[in-house]
């Protein structure tokens, strides 16, 4: 919010259900519906191409965008929701490219970013957005790290009885790469459970990208 407001935008916060993501990945897709309906109906006068929906989770703004379109019962509201939903990173991208955003807000600092992409990111959005924005400080080097799953899987790495699992598919690509950075290599990641298994896994703090960008503005 900070972000935005200080670059120009006005920034609202309505008070609505949770995504019912959790609930989905549960397979309870009757409290889900529930979830949808709700929002589809307070957010249907509210969403439009001038005021679009915007999330900083990943798994959360996309349920938007994607399992609504089957959830809700109003089809014509949840597509047009959906068509006006996007990640902070896919709209701060397109604000860039239309000029809107310019590098000159920006840290002309040298740095080193590395990006692990969120599952369900990399599914319905891809990491090219997250690439782009923070390529907009322009002495920022970014990369994207060649890495699956980091284990987490949303909640399934919380669970006792998937610990050991989820800690080996994090050593099977993400940990050893994320261990061979150096320490001032900023490590981004935008979804919530792929920052702690990177935390519980490699001891390294990984920060969301929008809280990257925030650091680099220059209007404090």
């Amino acid at each position: 919010i900070e972000l935005l407001t200080k670059l120009g935008y006005k920034v609202t916060i309505t008070k609505h259900e949770e995504s019912g993501r959790g609930f989905i990945s549960k397979g309870f897709l009757d409290d889900a519906k529930e979830k949808a309906n709700f929002n589809v109906n307070l957010f249907k006068e509210l969403i439009t191409k001038e005021t679009p929906l915007v999330g900083i989770e990943p798994s959360a703004i996309l349920t938007f965008r994607d399992e609504y379109l089957r959830l809700a019962d109003d089809k014509t509201a949840a597509k047009n929701i959906s068509e006006n939903t996007f990640t902070v990173e896919e709209f701060i991208k397109q604000e860039f490219e239309k000029n809107s955003i310019t590098s000159q807000s920006f840290t002309t600092e040298n740095k080193t970013l590395k990006i692990h992409g969120h599952c369900q990111q990399k599914s319905l959005s891809g990491t090219e957005p997250t690439f782009k924005m923070l390529s907009i400080p322009k002495n920022y080097k970014v990369t994207i790290i060649n890495s699956g799953c980091c284990g987490m899987a949303g909640s399934f790495g919380y669970e006792k009885e998937h610990y050991n699992l989820s800690m080996q598919v994090g050593e099977d690509t993400l940990f050893p790469k994320i261990r061979n950075t150096e320490n001032t290599t900023i490590i981004a990641a935008a979804g919530t459970s792929c920052r702690h298994q990177i935390k519980d896994g490699t001891n390294r703090i990984s920060k969301h990208p929008i809280t990257i960008l925030r650091e680099a503005l220059l209007q404090k």
